[in-house]
C-alpha cells in the first residue's frame, strides 16, 4: 500500500521557528473510514498522551514534541507555518503530523470540528506562542526532539519514517 501524503516545508519567520529540516505531513483521508478509531490507532502506534478537542485560534507550536492531529469530525481551515504559512483545508479522516516548532492555528471550522492529538512515546508537550523571550530556549528544544520510532497511522512502515529519517538536523 502506498498512502497518499503531501509535505510542506516552512521557514523560520522570526516569530514561529517551524522545524529547520522536517516537513509537515498531511495524510488526506487516511482514516476516513476509521474516524471513530483515530485515538486508538495513534495509541497502538505509540503516539500517546492523546486528547480530543479543537485547535486554538491563535498561532502556537510545541518546541519539545512532535504532534499528530487526526480530524475526527467536521472540517476546518488550519494555517500552518505561521503568519506567512499555508492554509490547509481538512476534513474528517485527514491526519496532519507537525514536527516540533511548526506553527499552527484554526482559521475557521464547522461546529462539529474535533481533532485527536497525540505525541510520540506519549511525550509531554509545551505551548509556545512565538513570543520573543521564549525563542532561545524554544530553538534549543526543537533541536533536541528525537525522531519518532513509528508513524502515527501506519506504524513502523509508514511514510513518516521514510520522509523524516534522512533529514539532517541543524
Amino acid at each position: 500500500m502506498d498512502p497518499k501524503v503531501i509535505t510542506y516545508y516552512f521557514a523560520d519567520d522570526g516569530r514561529i521557528p517551524n522545524h529547520p529540516s522536517l516537513p509537515l505531513i498531511l495524510y488526506p483521508g487516511a482514516l476516513k473510514e476509521k474516524s471513530d478509531r483515530i485515538e486508538s490507532i495513534f495509541n497502538e502506534n505509540n503516539w500517546r498522551n492523546s486528547w480530543t478537542n479543537g485547535v486554538f485560534d491563535y498561532h502556537h507550536y510545541h518546541s519539545n514534541a512532535h504532534e499528530v492531529l487526526g480530524v475526527q469530525s467536521g472540517s476546518a481551515t488550519l494555517q500552518a507555518g505561521g503568519e506567512q504559512g499555508t492554509a490547509l483545508s481538512v476534513q474528517a479522516g485527514d491526519v496532519i503530523v507537525l514536527p516540533a516548532g511548526t506553527g499552527h492555528k484554526r482559521l475557521n471550522a464547522s461546529p462539529d470540528f474535533k481533532v485527536v492529538g497525540a505525541y510520540p512515546n506519549g511525550m509531554n508537550y509545551n505551548l509556545r506562542r512565538g513570543e520573543i523571550g521564549e525563542r532561545p530556549q524554544a530553538l534549543e528544544e526543537i533541536g533536541k526532539v528525537p525522531l519518532p520510532e513509528t508513524d502515527p497511522v501506519y506504524g513502523t512502515e509508514g511514510p513518516l519514517i521514510e520522509l523524516w529519517k534522512h533529514k539532517e538536523r541543524d
